[in-house]
C-alpha cells in the first residue's frame, strides 16, 4: 500500500516516476493563463495568515464548504481568520474524493512542506504554523512566485487598466515576468445598457478618444490593445456562454452601437449581432499583432440570485451550461480563416460533452504555419481535476497532436495553485508511461517520449507564445 502524498504520488510505474522526477518536476513554470491580482505581486504583498492565502477569493472551496453544511459566516462573512480556518479544517475530511482533498494536501507540502493531514486534530497546530512562516521573508507574493520556480504569469486584464502594477513589477527588476493579458468581455456586454454606457465613458477616458460611434470604440479599442502590446501583452482572453457569428452589416451594426448608446435595451437578435462583429474585430486585432486567441466557453453563471444580490459574482453560484456552439464555432473560425486573420487559438470547453467537438473542430483550421496553432486547451474550471486533465490529454491524442500542447496553466487568483502544475504533470507522466507499459508506445522511441513530457510541461508554451 502507498503513502499517502509520498514522492511517487499518482505515479503508478517505474516508468512514470522516471518520466516525473527526471524529465517534468524540476522544470520552470509558465503560467499563461491566472487571475493573480498584480497589484499584490508588485507591492510584494504580505499575507496576515493562511486563511487570506488560502481561502479568500476561493469560490471552490466556498461550494465545497456549503455542501458540508458550513454557515456563510464562516465561508465569506465577518468570522475570524482562526474560525474561518478551523471550519475548513473541520471540513477537509469529508472531501475525500473530491480534488480539492488532493489540492490541499499538495498546497500544504509544496509551500509550506507540510506532510500532516489537515484535520480538525491538527488544525491549530497546521494553522501556527503556515502564520509563522507566512511572516517570513520567503513567503510573501514574490516569495512563493520562486518557491514555486515560476518564470511567467499572464493576468487577466480590462482594456480600461492603466497597467501601472505590470510596468511596476518590470520596472522593479523582479525576475518572473508578470504579463498582462487582454480580457475586453465588458466592451460588448451590451446586455444591460446603463452599464454599458458607463464603461463606454471609463473607456474613452482611458484611451483618450470620444466615442460616439462605433468606429469611435474599435479605435479606442484599437489604441488600448497597441498600449497593451508595448507591456508586454502577447495574449486575449474571452469568457463567454457561446460563440458568436451572427451575419451583420456595418449599417446594422452602428445603428445597434447607436442604440445601446442611447440606453435603450437591445432585442436578443441585436445583441448577438453585435457580439459577433466585435468578435471578429477582436481577432483581427490579434491576428494583426501576432497575439494568441483564448476562448473560454461554456458557464452558466450567478444562478442563485438570492446570493447574487447579497455577496456578487464570482463567488460560487456558477455551473456548466448547455450550448449547441458547433456551427457557430465553425462559423466564427471560418470567417477568419477567410479574412488569413486567423491568430493562434486556444479553445477550453466547461462541458465535458464539447470536448471530442472543440478537439475535432480546431483540426480543420491547423494551417501549417505553427506546430499546434490550434490548441485544444486545459481542463479548465470543473475540468480542472484528475479524470478531466485524463480526458482533455486522451481527447486530444484522438483528434490532434498531445505532442504539441502547452500544457497547464492555474487559472486561479492563489500564489499556491502553482501546485496544479505538479499535480498536471504527473497525471501526464503517469498517463504516458501506462502506454509505454502497455506496449502501446515503443519503449526503443524513450528519448522522443522524454522529449515529449518536457516540451508539455514547459518548452511547448515558451515556445508558442515566444516568452
Amino acid at each position: 500500500m502507498k503513502r499517502f502524498m509520498d514522492k511517487d504520488f499518482m505515479l503508478e510505474s517505474r516508468t512514470a516516476c522516471e518520466l516525473y522526477h527526471n524529465h517534468a518536476e524540476a522544470l520552470p513554470i509558465i503560467d499563461y493563463h491566472c487571475h493573480l491580482n498584480p497589484k499584490e505581486v508588485a507591492e510584494d504583498h504580505k499575507f496576515r495568515s493562511i486563511t487570506e492565502l488560502w481561502l479568500g477569493g476561493d469560490h471552490y472551496k466556498w461550494r465545497a464548504l456549503r455542501a458540508n453544511g458550513i454557515p456563510e459566516e464562516y465561508i465569506t462573512g465577518n468570522a475570524s481568520d482562526w474560525e474561518k480556518f478551523q471550519k475548513w479544517a473541520q471540513s477537509v475530511p469529508y472531501m475525500m474524493r473530491n480534488p480539492i482533498y488532493h489540492w490541499t494536501h499538495l498546497e500544504l507540502k509544496t509551500a509550506f512542506g507540510i506532510d500532516k493531514i489537515l484535520n480538525p486534530d491538527t488544525a491549530k497546530e497546521i494553522y501556527d504554523e503556515c502564520n509563522q512562516k507566512l511572516n517570513q521573508s520567503d513567503y510573501s507574493a514574490r516569495g512563493l512566485m520562486r518557491r514555486y520556480n515560476v518564470e511567467v504569469v499572464c493576468t487577466t486584464d480590462d482594456p480600461i487598466d492603466s497597467l501601472e502594477y505590470h510596468k511596476a513589477i518590470k520596472e522593479s527588476g523582479f525576475e518572473c515576468k508578470v504579463l498582462p493579458t487582454w480580457r475586453p468581455d465588458k466592451a460588448q456586454a451590451v446586455e444591460n445598457p446603463k452599464a454599458y454606457r458607463e464603461y463606454i465613458d471609463k473607456l474613452s477616458q482611458a484611451s483618450g478618444i470620444e466615442i460616439k460611434t462605433y468606429t469611435d470604440l474599435i479605435d479606442a479599442l484599437k489604441k488600448r490593445h497597441a498600449f497593451f502590446e508595448e507591456n508586454g501583452c502577447r495574449l486575449s482572453d474571452h469568457g463567454m456562454d457561446q460563440f458568436f457569428a451572427e451575419d451583420y452589416t456595418q449599417n446594422e451594426i452602428d445603428a445597434i452601437f447607436g442604440k445601446v448608446l442611447s440606453g435603450k435595451e437591445l432585442s436578443e437578435q441585436e445583441q448577438l449581432k453585435f457580439k459577433s462583429a466585435m468578435f471578429t474585430d477582436f481577432a483581427v486585432m490579434d491576428a494583426e499583432s501576432g497575439w494568441t486567441q483564448q476562448f473560454h466557453f461554456g458557464p452558466q453563471r450567478n444562478n442563485n440570485s438570492k446570493m447574487f444580490a447579497k455577496i456578487g459574482p464570482d463567488t460560487g453560484y456558477d455551473s456548466m451550461g448547455e450550448c449547441m456552439t458547433a456551427k457557430s464555432m465553425a462559423k466564427f473560425l471560418d470567417r477568419l480563416n477567410s479574412m488569413d486573420k486567423l491568430a493562434k487559438t486556444i479553445v477550453y470547453n466547461l462541458n465535458p460533452n464539447s470536448s471530442t467537438m472543440v478537439a475535432s473542430m480546431l483540426a480543420n483550421f491547423q494551417d501549417g504555419t505553427v506546430p499546434g496553432k490550434m490548441q485544444y486547451g486545459a481542463g479548465w474550471w470543473f475540468l480542472d481535476q484528475k479524470y478531466g486533465m485524463i480526458d482533455q490529454m486522451n481527447v486530444l491524442s484522438m483528434q490532434g497532436l498531445l505532442s504539441r500542447f502547452v500544457g497547464m496553466l492555474t487559472d486561479s487568483r492563489s500564489f499556491v495553485s502553482y501546485a496544479r502544475h505538479e499535480y498536471f504533470r504527473r497525471i501526464m507522466c503517469n498517463l504516458i508511461a501506462a502506454d509505454v507499459e502497455n506496449g502501446e508506445l515503443p519503449v526503443e522511441e524513450m528519448p522522443r517520449i522524454e522529449e515529449m513530457v518536457r516540451d508539455i510541461s514547459y518548452f511547448n508554451a515558451k515556445r508558442f507564445f515566444k516568452f
